[in-house]
């Protein structure tokens, strides 16, 4: 098992908010729009930098959508940014007819996904957007795993043609990837080569399933570990190559088990290379309040389920 380590926590939206900031000097056509929320998403930066390219929208999101595929519409590259579920279910209908529907090069940036919201509990938790992004035709979807991969993401998406859903989060986690990594999107990241088992993670899971991996290497359990941060369009190629290699495969997620990642590789493997597959997402549910730590134990999301899910798998051989 290739050890991680790290030497400090950040939270996958300061990466945003990084991002933001190197963009508002090296691509003046760069446009940040945001709903009543600067300092949860870290526009602080990027305001100081270029003031005229800004926007406070105010709590007002299908409004922020409308204006962004405006500017679109005139050159501009524009970056909201609000809760994902403001990002999403709150506005599907502005993104579907105003952005999607004509491939407007709009970036849809959404932090506080997921679970580890944490105590402002479900109404603001949200567990269907990946499934609500990627159904759009011609909607890119990432979810990053840590400050730097979301930093990278960040800048790599102003150079990428067509609306993007990029996701990411509220709470420090380890910071484990490179500082000075080449984005690819659609591009999976192989983060442990193994034979005896596939484990294809996403966002805050990936680093659960690094844990995991450590878990099972002292169990005798060779892991391989992806990390998607693509979820559209998914790199078919990386999850059938592991899995022909390895007879069986769990994903791991932060979001509904219906509509998200594991949906993807089911819907790959089942037409390509059936495999048995087990899930560890949220199961169907609504969230709660709660802190991060608390709500990742209690819905199944930690790296001893997702173990317990690679035991289970393995038996279905």
């Amino acid at each position: 098992m290739k050890k991680y380590t790290y030497t400090e926590k950040k939270d996958t939206r300061s990466g945003f908010g990084a991002g933001m900031a190197e963009l508002a000097d090296k691509n003046p056509n760069v446009v940040g729009l945001c709903a009543d929320l600067i300092g949860s998403l870290k526009f602080e930066k990027f305001i100081e930098k270029a003031p005229e390219r800004f926007f406070q929208i105010g709590i007002a999101e299908a409004n922020m959508i409308g204006m962004a595929a405006g500017l679109a519409t005139e050159g501009k590259i524009p970056f909201t940014g609000t809760f994902a579920n403001f990002s999403t279910g709150r506005v599907y209908d502005q993104i579907r007819q105003s952005v999607a529907y004509s491939g407007k090069n709009v970036k849809i940036c959404a932090s506080h996904a997921g679970l580890t919201l944490g105590e402002d509990g479900a109404t603001h938790q949200i567990l269907e957007d990946i499934g609500l992004m990627k159904m759009l035709p011609g909607m890119t979807v990432i979810n990053t795993c840590d400050y730097n991969q979301t930093k990278a993401a960040t800048i790599a998406i102003a150079d990428y043609e067509g609306p993007v859903y990029l996701r990411f989060g509220r709470p420090v986690i380890p910071v484990f990837t490179d500082e000075n990594q080449k984005f690819e999107i659609g591009k999976a990241w192989m983060v442990n080569e193994g034979k005896d088992v596939t484990i294809i993670a996403t966002g805050h899971l990936v680093w659960e399933a690094i844990k995991a991996g450590e878990i099972l290497e002292e169990q005798g359990i060779d892991a391989e570990i992806i990390n998607i941060h693509t979820i559209k369009p998914l790199d078919f190629e990386a999850i059938l190559t592991s899995v022909r290699k390895t007879g069986c495969v769990v994903t791991a997620e932060e979001h509904n088990r219906l509509g998200g990642l594991g949906d993807s590789v089911a819907q790959l493997l089942i037409t390509e290379y059936l495999a048995p597959q087990e899930y560890v997402a949220v199961n169907d549910s609504f969230g709660e309040s709660g802190t991060p730590d608390q709500l990742m134990e209690k819905y199944g999301l930690t790296a001893n389920d997702i173990v317990e899910a690679v035991k289970k798998v393995m038996k279905r051989k």
